[in-house]
C-alpha cells in the first residue's frame, strides 16, 4: 500500500501500533453496526466493479478510525494514500496527491475538519466529478482548464464533524459514528494484542486493563504495552491479575481509567473554580493544556461517564465526579457564578 510516509521513518511505537491493528473486517473487533452496513457496501461495490462512495468516519479519538480506512483498503485490494488535513496546506498540495491517484483508490483524510477553505474548493469537484480545477496564467489571460481524476474513494475522519463544512459534509455518500467499546470487546482486543506482542496474559489481567482502558483501543494497546514492560522487569513476564494492578497503579490509571489529566481536569473545575461553570479556555490555562486536546481527548470519556455537563455557561462537574474523587458535594442554588463566560470560551 502507498504510503505518503514510509514505514521505514516511522517510530517503534507507531510500528508496533501498526501490527496490532486488524488487517480484514473479519479481525474488527466492535462496532458491529458499522461492520454489517460496511460489509454490504463492500460486496455490492466489487459486485458492480465499481469505487466505494466517499465514506466520512467520526467520533472520539482512538476508536478505530484510521484502522478501518486501512481495512476498507485491504476489502477492496486497492491501494490507500495517508495524509491529514493540515498536511495538506495549498490546492497546490491537494492536486499533487490527486492526480497520482488511480482508480479505485483510497485517500484516507485524517482530521478532515481541518482543511483549509480553499483545499476544500479543489476536492468538491474532486470528490462529485472527478475532475480537477486548474489555473493557468494570472491576471486578465488567466483560464481555467479541467482534468480528469479517475474514480477513487475519499474516507475522512474526524473528532469534530460539527466543525465540517456543509458542502464538504454532504459530499459524502455514506457516514459512521464510532462508539466507545464495551468492556467484552476490549478484553478480547486486549488478549488479541497480547498474543500478537507474543506476551502471556491470564483473564484476571486481561480484564484490569481492558476495564482501565477508556473504552478505546488504542488506550488498550497503550496500557497494555507498558503492563508488558512492568511484568518484563518486576514479574516472571506473565501479566497476571496481580502484575496488571500494580502496573496501572504505577501508571496512576484508576479502576475507571481515569488518568492524572482526567482528575487534574475535574479537581480544577471542583476545586478552583466551585464546581463550575466555567470556560474551556480557562480549564486550559489553569493545568497548562490545550483548549482542544482537553476537547477531544479527554472531555467525551468524562461526559459518557457523567462526571461534566456541558452547559452553554461553560464545564460543570456533577455529582458522580465529586463522589469519585471522595470529595463532599454541596448543592447549590441556581445562581451567576463569579467564573461564568461567554459562549465563545465555553466550547461547543
Amino acid at each position: 500500500m502507498d504510503r505518503l510516509i514510509t514505514p521505514d521513518s516511522q517510530p517503534e511505537e507507531v510500528i508496533i501500533e501498526n501490527n496490532l491493528r486488524p488487517q480484514r473486517l473479519q479481525d474488527y473487533d466492535g462496532q458491529e453496526r458499522i461492520k454489517r452496513n460496511l460489509q454490504i457496501l463492500l460486496e455490492a461495490a466489487k459486485a458492480r466493479g465499481e469505487p466505494l462512495d466517499h465514506i466520512l468516519l467520526y467520533g472520539p479519538p482512538g476508536l478505530g478510525k484510521t484502522t478501518l480506512a486501512n481495512v476498507v483498503a485491504n476489502e477492496m485490494e486497492v491501494n490507500i494514500k495517508t495524509t491529514s488535513g493540515p498536511a495538506i496546506e495549498r490546492p497546490g498540495d491537494l492536486a499533487a496527491i490527486l492526480t497520482n491517484l488511480r482508480r479505485g483508490d483510497i485517500l484516507f483524510v485524517d482530521e478532515i475538519h481541518r482543511l483549509s477553505r480553499t483545499v476544500e474548493e479543489i476536492l468538491y469537484p474532486a470528490m462529485e466529478d472527478f475532475v480537477l480545477d486548474v489555473m493557468l496564467g494570472q491576471g486578465p489571460s488567466a483560464r481555467s482548464i479541467r482534468l480528469p481524476l479517475p474514480r477513487f474513494t475519499v474516507v475522512g475522519a474526524t473528532t469534530r464533524v460539527a466543525m465540517l463544512s456543509w458542502p464538504l459534509r454532504d459530499r459524502f455518500g455514506v457516514v459512521y459514528r464510532l462508539d466507545y467499546y464495551d468492556l467484552e470487546t476490549m478484553e478480547r482486543i486486549v488478549r488479541r494484542a497480547s498474543s500478537i506482542l507474543q506476551t502471556p496474559i491470564e483473564p484476571a489481567g486481561a480484564l484490569e486493563v481492558a476495564r482501565r482502558a477508556r473504552g478505546t483501543p488504542r488506550v488498550a494497546n497503550r496500557l497494555l504495552r507498558r503492563v508488558r514492560d512492568f511484568a518484563q522487569v518486576r514479574a516472571d513476564g506473565v501479566i497476571t491479575g496481580t502484575v496488571a494492578l500494580e502496573a496501572l497503579a504505577l501508571l496512576e490509571v484508576d479502576p475507571l481509567g481515569l488518568d492524572e489529566i482526567d482528575r487534574k481536569v475535574l479537581l480544577t473545575i471542583i476545586q478552583k473554580f466551585d464546581g463550575g461553570p466555567v470556560g474551556l479556555d480557562t480549564i486550559a490555562a489553569a493545568i497548562s493544556e490545550e483548549a482542544d486536546t482537553i476537547m477531544d481527548v479527554y472531555e467525551p470519556y468524562l461526559l459518557q461517564l457523567g462526571f461534566l455537563d456541558r452547559t452553554p455557561r461553560g464545564r460543570m462537574a456533577t455529582r458522580h465526579a465529586y463522589e469519585h474523587l471522595h470529595l463532599i458535594y454541596r448543592e447549590r442554588p441556581e445562581q451567576t457564578s463569579l467564573f461564568d463566560v461567554s459562549s465563545d470560551d465555553s466550547g461547543s
